[in-house]
């Protein structure tokens, strides 16, 4: 299942002091706890594409209040939950842990940080307003497409999940605008990029999680080169990762996706990458220059403040991490025990 992980990481109170983790190359012992450790898609909805398409539906309402929904769905067990601070606002889960969360009325507002980093690479991928072309590998409740449907209008959009009955669910229950450019395929990830024309995509996001882990077929070589291959020669690839210290499968991708591509960034926040808790990690890659000074910017202005590493501080990072092949798969790591909670 692609699942858009959500929730809140839990901090301690004194910040990001302490830890011995990724700060000039050093790595720090053990996995804190986790806020959101997303994945990609909930569901995905459209104007119609493989096995039929989805077009929305009506809200579950009683007397003018809406109501939790609570469905089996192909990977799961599915709530979606009103939020009582924002009318027309819902929380996805799936067996319980936070998957997504949409706002019906101001799809432009995030609720989730990893949310937030993903969308600053799609607000610098292109001058303000610009329409894109995206492919999206998992949509939770269609958070992101969503807000690149109200920010860049004109946009076209893949979204790809697996799950046919969480498509269904939300599809019906937390419906969107028809005609906003989005086409939704049930479908595995790496199946349909494989499928996809060359040159095709401004943006790639991928936002999968099985479970809350990322599938091994997603970490590979040769996952990250068909993705260079459906992206245009100046396209922009992000992924949301999840690990904690001593970060061996966040190296492992960084490794991976440098053998294919020529520029990486990674956004976190300090506590992460000092490995003082378990936490998401947005990887950024082209084959162009990043505007770094620009996710910088915005990442470093949110109510949680991430960090931009790129060049020598990756690097060190890396360090002795190999690329991963298909043969040597594995998913990223277990979250720890706690690691999800609502709110």
């Amino acid at each position: 299942m692609d699942d858009e992980c959500g929730g809140d990481e839990r901090r301690d109170d004194d910040g990001d002091k302490g830890g011995d983790g990724i700060e000039g190359g050093e790595y720090g012992e053990g996995a804190g706890e986790i806020r959101g450790t997303g994945g990609g898609g909930g569901t995905d909805r459209g104007e119609g594409t493989d096995g039929g398409g989805w077009t929305g539906g009506d809200e579950v309402v009683a007397d003018d209040e809406a109501i939790p929904v609570a469905r089996a769905v192909d990977h799961g067990f599915a709530k979606l939950m009103p939020d009582v601070d924002r009318p027309r606002a819902w929380l996805l889960t799936v067996d319980g842990a936070p998957q997504s969360y949409v706002d019906l009325d101001e799809p432009t507002y995030l609720e989730f940080e990893y949310a937030r980093r993903l969308a600053h690479v799609l607000d610098t991928a292109a001058g303000p307003g610009r329409p894109l072309d995206a492919v999206h590998l998992g949509g939770g409740a269609l958070t992101l497409p969503r807000y690149v449907a109200a920010t860049r209008p004109g946009s076209r959009q893949d979204v790809v999940e697996a799950d046919r009955g969480l498509l269904e669910l939300v599809a019906e229950q937390v419906p969107w605008a028809g005609g906003d450019g989005i086409s939704v395929h049930a479908a595995d990830a790496r199946q349909w990029l494989e499928a996809a024309p060359d040159d095709s995509a401004d943006v790639l996001v991928a936002d999968v999680f099985g479970g809350s882990r990322v599938p091994a077929h997603l970490t590979t070589v040769a996952y990250a080169r068909t993705a260079g291959r459906v992206l245009r020669p100046g396209g922009v690839y992000a992924a949301n990762l999840a690990d904690g210290a001593p970060f061996a499968f966040l190296r492992s991708q960084l490794a991976t996706f440098a053998a294919v591509f020529g520029e990486l960034a990674l956004i976190a926040e300090p506590s992460v990458l000092r490995g003082r808790r378990f936490g998401n990690a947005v990887l950024v890659a082209s084959h162009r220059p990043l505007d770094i000074a620009a996710l910088a910017r915005r990442a470093a202005s949110d109510a949680f403040p991430a960090r931009v590493e790129h060049g020598d501080a990756l690097r060190r990072l890396i360090g002795g991490a190999e690329a991963v092949r298909d043969e040597d798969a594995v998913p990223s790591p277990e979250p720890p025990d706690g690691a999800f909670v609502i709110g």
